[in-house]
C-alpha cells in the first residue's frame, strides 16, 4: 500500500489538512457578511485533501532517478538549516527591532548566503521591498507591524 515515497506524502498531506480544516470550523462566523472570514482558510484545507487524495491514488512506479533525486547534498543540507536558524532569530527579534530592521537584515543576509553576491544590489533591494511592504501594509492596508526601534 506505502510502496512509493509520493502515497507516504500524500498520507502526511492529508492528516495535516484533516486538522488544518478541523481548525478552521473553530473560527467564528460573523452574522451580517456575505463572505465570512473562514471561507479562505475551508476552501485551502479541503483543495489541500482533494490534492492528497489525487496524490495518493495516483499509481507511478518510482524509477531509480527519482529515488535518486530525493538524496539531498550535505551544502544545501546546511543551507537549508542555516535558514531555519535565520528565520527563527528573525521572528525573536521581530518585536524588539521592528519589521523594517528585522527584515532589512535577514534579506541581505540570505541573499548573500545564496549566492547574490553583489552588495549594492542586495541593499537597495532590501530596502525598497520592505519599504513597500511595510507602507503598503500600515497606509494602505491599516495592518500595524512591529515599529521597533524605529519612530515610524
Amino acid at each position: 500500500m506505502l510502496h512509493t515515497a509520493d502515497r507516504k506524502v500524500a498520507l502526511v498531506l492529508m492528516a495535516i489538512s484533516l486538522v488544518y480544516l478541523i481548525l478552521s470550523y473553530q473560527l467564528p462566523e460573523f452574522p451580517y457578511t456575505q463572505v465570512d472570514a473562514d471561507m479562505l482558510p475551508k476552501s485551502l484545507g479541503y483543495l489541500l485533501l482533494g490534492l492528497a487524495v489525487l496524490l495518493f491514488i495516483q499509481n507511478k512506479p518510482e524509477t531509480e532517478e527519482q529515488k535518486a533525486q530525493r538524496t539531498i547534498k550535505k551544502e544545501d543540507l546546511m543551507l537549508m538549516l542555516i535558514t531555519l536558524v535565520a528565520l527563527l532569530l528573525y521572528v525573536f527579534f521581530l518585536e524588539m527591532l521592528g519589521f523594517v530592521i528585522c527584515t532589512i537584515i535577514f534579506l541581505i543576509f540570505t541573499m548573500r548566503m545564496y549566492g547574490y553576491l553583489n552588495w549594492t544590489r542586495n541593499v537597495m533591494v532590501s530596502f525598497i521591498f520592505t519599504f513597500i511592504l511595510y507602507f503598503s501594509f500600515n497606509y494602505l492596508l491599516n495592518i500595524f507591524l512591529p515599529q521597533g526601534i524605529l519612530p515610524f
